[in-house]
C-alpha cells in the first residue's frame, strides 16, 4: 500500500474511486496511508440507484436495463467519475457483497470494477466465491489496489 503511494506520487499521477458495495472501504483504505493527501483526489459512495443518478449523472435506463451490477454501469460509473474528478485514474466498483441480494445471473460475490487512465478504460469482471460480506468487500478493495498498480505501469 505504501509502495502504491510512492509509485503514484513519484508519478504524479491522482486518483478518484466510485464505490457502491465497498462502501467507501478503498477510499478508507488509501487514505490510512500516510502521504496520501498527495495523490488522492476524490471518492464517492454512491450505493443507492438513486446516488449512481443523481450524482455520476448514470442514465437511469442503463441500470433499468442491465442493474447496478453490470458491466454496462460500471462503465457508466467510472467514465462519469472522470469527467467529476479530473484524476488521472478512476476506480469504480459495483457489485453484490451479500449476502442476500445475490440470483443465478448476478451471485452474491459478483463485482465489476472500472480503471479509466487517460482515455483507457477497462472493466474487471470479479467472482469471490464462498465468502461473507466483509471478505467479498476485502477482496475487492485487494483486487482494486492491484489494478492501480498495474495502470500505473
Amino acid at each position: 500500500m505504501k509502495s502504491l503511494i510512492r509509485i503514484l506520487t513519484k508519478k504524479k499521477l491522482k486518483i478518484s474511486f466510485a464505490e457502491s458495495c465497498t462502501g467507501g472501504l478503498l477510499a478508507s483504505t488509501v487514505t490510512s496511508i500516510s502521504g496520501a493527501s498527495k495523490i488522492f483526489n476524490l471518492g464517492l459512495v454512491t450505493y443507492s440507484n438513486q446516488a449512481k443518478i443523481r450524482i455520476l449523472k448514470i442514465n437511469k435506463n442503463i441500470i433499468k436495463k442491465y442493474g447496478a451490477v453490470s458491466h454496462q454501469c460500471c462503465l457508466a460509473m467510472v467514465y462519469n467519475l472522470s469527467k467529476i474528478s479530473k484524476a488521472h485514474i478512476n476506480i469504480s466498483i459495483t457489485g453484490i457483497a451479500g449476502p442476500k441480494g445475490g440470483s443465478k445471473q448476478k451471485p452474491v460475490g459478483l463485482v465489476y470494477i472500472g480503471v479509466k487512465k487517460g482515455n483507457k478504460i477497462r472493466i474487471n469482471k470479479c467472482l469471490f466465491k464462498g465468502k461473507n460480506r466483509s471478505s467479498i468487500q476485502k477482496a475487492t478493495v485487494k483486487k482494486a489496489l492491484n489494478l492501480i498498480l498495474d495502470a500505473t505501469k
